[in-house]
């Protein structure tokens, strides 16, 4: 009989370990770069999971005082 609470009591801890441990997110940090060149760049988390494609946005470019267009490419 004691050997059971003995069990219960391991397979407890077991189960709080686990409990607190987070999983790892898929999400990984990519690099917008301006296409007019100023080397101007946003920074932007994207799960390679859900969306494939290459991201494309219009955003602002404070060094051509414009909107141009900002494309994805690999962090360093």
């Amino acid at each position: 009989m004691q050997e059971n609470k003995k069990m219960v009591l391991t397979s407890n801890s077991e189960d709080r370990k686990k409990m607190g441990q987070k999983k790892k997110t898929a999400s990984l940090f990519i690099r917008l770069v301006s296409a007019a060149g100023t080397g101007f760049f946003y920074v932007k988390r994207k799960n390679p999971k859900k969306i494939q494609t290459k991201l494309e946005f219009r955003k602002y470019d404070p060094r051509v005082n414009r909107h141009v267009l900002f494309t994805e490419a690999k962090m360093k």
